[in-house]
């Protein structure tokens, strides 16, 4: 069944190839959708789990806030309910951050980490672009919806008048949360690979910060590629994810 009780919520689910298990995390505001074609690719090499959080693609909303910690219980409880004792993590934005705390807090769980335009702090979010991808999403009613509304109007079982909802808690989220100390990232034991845009919200100096920070970790900073790099720069992001888990060595395969 497409659909699993997760820490009393009903959230979406898809498990895809065969090998280790991948647990693969999107990003705010989207859907399992966006990382499609890696998760295609991946599960030539990988067992691909991923869910989609609640307000998020086709799993409904929740009442209350929306917090890293809370969406920490899910994944753990997401990994236990499927018998997951240690996963290869990648996620993207919001799923990028969840999966260094994954790393960080439960680290026996966590094979490798794949962590993309993710940030410690909000202070790792350039100003400029903050606004653009934090108030695009908000247009009037007279004017045409974002692809991103539309793509959530065409999933969210929650109808597309609660995206407002939505990008409201995200705001919130994206605002205050989260406060990760760079080094707390010495207890990340996991061999890690920390990925950004040279145009992306996230800061270059923040994502150069958190690779050095992490005891085995990797940088890459993808040319012309800006928050939107999954699907501006699929071919060069296939070949850094390919390069980096084959180096991981057999037990990858």
């Amino acid at each position: 069944m497409p659909y699993l009780s997760i820490a009393g919520t009903e959230i979406y689910s898809e498990i895809i190839g065969e090998g280790e298990p991948l647990l693969l995390l999107h990003g705010g505001f989207c859907s399992l959708f966006h990382l499609q074609p890696y998760a295609d690719v991946l599960a030539e090499r990988f067992a691909i789990a991923a869910y989609e959080r609640p307000g998020n693609g086709r799993s409904a909303d929740t009442d209350g806030p929306y917090s890293y910690d809370t969406a920490l219980e899910e994944a753990v409880a997401y990994l236990d309910r499927h018998n997951f004792e240690r996963v290869h993590v990648l996620g993207f934005s919001d799923g990028a951050i969840l999966g260094l705390l994954l790393a960080l807090k439960h680290p026996d769980r966590v094979r490798s980490l794949v962590s993309i335009s993710g940030n410690l702090d909000p202070s790792g979010i350039t100003g400029d672009d903050k606004t653009d991808a934090w108030e695009r999403p908000h247009v009037p009613d007279s004017e045409e919806p974002t692809p991103e509304r539309v793509h959530y109007s065409r999933l969210s079982p929650d109808g597309p008048e609660h995206a407002d909802v939505v990008l409201d808690k995200l705001m919130s989220l994206w605002t205050t949360e989260p406060h990760i100390a760079p080094s707390e990232l010495a207890a990340v034991t996991a061999p890690s690979l920390i990925i950004s845009g040279d145009r992306d919200m996230i800061r270059v100096d923040h994502s150069h910060l958190m690779a050095t920070s992490l005891p085995n970790g990797q940088l890459c900073i993808l040319p012309g590629a800006t928050h939107s790099l999954v699907s501006e720069k699929p071919d060069l992001l296939h070949a850094v994810l390919r390069d980096f888990y084959e180096g991981l060595g057999e037990t990858s395969r």
